[in-house]
C-alpha cells in the first residue's frame, strides 16, 4: 500500500478520507495563493494551476519520503456568471457573498494535482459541480453567517454543515462541493499510479 500525504490543511478534504478509512497524512505546503490569483482569470486555470503549484512545493519538501509516496492537492473555487468568488474574510464579506449567491446557481470547481515520489509524473485534472441555493433572507443570511462556518470555505459556506438546509439542488460530484472530486480522484490513483482505494 503506498503512503498517501494530502497537501491541504483543509478540514473537509480530510474528512472526506476519514470518513473511507483511508490512511493518509496531512501536509501544510503554508501556500500563498495571492501571486497566482492576479496572474490567471479563467476559472478552471486557475485551480489548476493553484493545485500544481501546491503539489510541486510539497513534493520539493518531502524530497527524503521513501519513493511511491504519493502527493495530492486541490484548490477550490466558486464561480458564478464567469467570476470568480473566493474566501471571505470577515462576516460582512460573508455575508455579502451569500446574499449573491442566493436564489441562483453557481459552480464548484476544483483542481487537484497528483504525483509520485521518485516519479516525475503529475496528473493535473478538474471537476465542476453546479449548485443551487435557496432564495434566503438577510436573516437566514445572518443567522448563519454567525455560526462560522464561512470561515475557510469557497463561497462562504460548507455543505457538510447547516448548509445543508438552503442547498436547492446540486448536479454532479458532491464530494467536489466539499472540496475534493472523490470519484475522479478514484479513478486517477487506480488508473494513473496503480493505487486502489478499495485496498487501503
Amino acid at each position: 500500500m503506498k503512503k498517501i500525504i494530502l497537501a491541504s490543511k483543509s478540514y473537509d478534504r480530510s474528512e472526506l478520507f476519514n470518513r473511507l478509512n483511508i490512511p493518509f497524512e496531512v501536509l501544510d505546503t503554508n501556500f500563498n495563493e495571492n501571486d497566482y490569483k492576479g496572474r490567471y482569470f479563467e476559472p478552471i486555470k486557475l485551480v489548476k494551476e493553484l493545485a500544481k503549484a501546491k503539489v510541486m512545493k510539497a513534493k520539493k519538501m518531502l524530497a527524503n519520503e521513501e519513493k511511491g509516496t504519493v502527493i495530492i492537492a486541490a484548490d477550490t473555487i466558486v464561480e458564478l456568471n464567469g467570476e470568480i468568488i473566493g474566501k471571505a474574510h470577515s462576516e460582512d464579506e460573508a455575508f455579502n457573498m451569500l446574499k449573491t449567491l442566493a436564489n441562483r446557481s453557481h459552480n464548484l470547481i476544483t483542481g487537484i494535482a497528483i504525483t509520485e515520489i521518485g516519479d516525475s509524473k503529475i496528473i493535473i485534472d478538474y471537476d465542476v459541480t453546479n449548485v443551487s441555493l435557496l432564495n434566503l433572507t438577510d436573516d437566514d443570511i445572518r443567522n448563519y453567517v454567525r455560526v462560522g462556518e464561512w470561515k475557510g470555505r469557497a463561497g462562504a459556506y460548507s455543505i457538510r454543515d447547516r448548509a445543508s438546509l438552503f442547498i436547492k439542488r446540486i448536479q454532479g460530484s458532491p464530494s467536489n462541493v466539499i472540496g475534493l472530486p472523490m470519484q475522479k480522484l478514484f479513478e486517477i490513483l487506480k488508473n494513473e499510479f496503480n493505487l486502489n482505494l478499495y485496498d487501503c
